[in-house]
This record gives structure tokens, sequence and C-alpha cells, in this order.
């Protein structure tokens, strides 16, 4: 076990100032957001900052109808906040790994629950997954980022990126898929024999089948969604 001075730790923990990015990781599993107007980011994801950030919560009705229903539907527990103010503000979920993508007007798949934060001013939108339903409790909600700015997302431990081309599908575990680009549309297949193997009591092994020119983004963790709790 290292040892530290005081003087020792805080040189070697202390947050760095020179940072000038709207994102910066600070650590690897800390991001810093250099804020001058406004952000969205995971609630409850902020563990400090400072100068004059207001925080508020995600309106009923902040993006209209269709998406407030997608949510409720889906019986996903992630909400979102908005950060307002100038300042340094620091956010990170349950020690994840952190990685931040810089959209040039590409677009990308995230899971809801590994969203950490994104550049306001980006489209997005809400994507429910309702086939795995009988796996995990609500289904399957995912968000899709369009546009040009930067988006955070969490992972268990190291994330593994896979290819998919046309000659070369992937099959991927729900439970562990992460992300994936905008242009795929994943397709659920169910796999009897496995049921053995990998099956929660469910019926079946449901995976997510990636087809076309693109990539999957998984962690090597088997999150368990939880229902949103009334």
């Amino acid at each position: 076990m290292s040892k530290y001075s005081i003087k020792q730790f805080v040189q070697e923990t202390k947050q760095e100032e020179s940072a000038r990015d709207f994102f910066e990781l600070e650590t690897d599993r800390i991001l810093e957001v250099n804020l001058n107007g406004q952000v969205w980011a995971k609630a409850g994801s902020m563990i400090s900052y400072e100068g004059n950030i207001k925080f508020e919560r995600e309106g009923v009705l902040e993006h209209g109808i269709g998406r407030f229903v997608k949510k409720a539907l889906s019986g996903e527990g992630a909400q979102l906040m908005k950060a307002n103010g100038r300042g340094k503000l620091y956010v990170a979920d349950q020690g994840k790994k952190i990685t931040v993508l810089d959209l040039e007007g590409e677009s990308v798949f995230i899971n809801g629950n590994d969203l950490l934060a994104f550049q306001d001013g980006l489209e997005w939108d809400v994507k429910l997954m309702r086939r795995v339903a009988g796996m995990m409790a609500g289904g399957l909600f995912n968000v899709r980022l369009e546009g040009h700015g930067l988006v955070a997302f969490t992972s268990h431990y190291e994330p593994l990126t896979i290819l998919v081309t046309p000659d070369r599908p992937v099959f991927t575990d729900p439970n562990a898929t992460v992300a994936w680009s905008g242009n795929l549309e994943p397709e659920f297949v169910t796999d009897i024999q496995l049921k053995s193997l990998f099956g929660r009591g469910s019926g079946e092994s449901i995976q997510m089948k990636f087809s076309g020119n693109g990539f999957v983004v998984v962690q090597p963790y088997e999150e368990i969604y939880q229902t949103q709790q009334s």
C-alpha cells in the first residue's frame, strides 16, 4: 500500500487547472465539465462543483410528450438533469470507466443507463426495445444522439469495440451491450439451446444481432437493469 505525505497526496490527486475543453477526463472515472452555459447529465451523477451552477431535474414534458411516454413505458430508472451556469462540474457514476466521444455529424446509440452526459444542442431521441422485456424488467431503452458535440458514456471496466461488416454480423448479450453506431439497427434473436448456460429464467436466451457496417461496444460485465419504482 502506497504511503503519501499530505503534500504528496494533494500533488498526486489534485485537479488539473489547465483543462480548457468542455469535457475533460480528470481521471478514468471522473468527468470534468468546464461549464459556460448548459449541459445534460445523468441525474445523481454530480460529485462536486465550483462556481455558479444551478441544477434542475428533467421536466416531465421537457422534450415533448413522445419521449416522456417512451421513458415511462420503458420503466428505466435513469433520468437526466440540467446543469446551468459557469464553473467546473464533476460527474461520475458508481466508479464506472468513462469514455468521451466527439460527434462530428455522426450518430450513436447509447444504453440509457450508461449515458453520463452530453453537450446541449445535440439531437437525441429515446428508442425502446420491448423484445427483451422477458429478460430484463421493463425492456431496454437506448438513446440515439446525433450532430456536433461531446457525449460521455460509462462502462464497467474497459470497453471493447467490435467492428461489424456485411460478411461478419456480431451477436451480443443485451446486458453487456453499451453502445453502437447510429446506422445499425439490432435484431433480437433467441437460442433455446443456450438457455441452460446463459438464461436467467426467462425461458430463452436473448441476443442482439448487428448486421451491416458499423461497430458495437460491449463491456466485460452483465448489468441487470431495474424497473423504476413509483
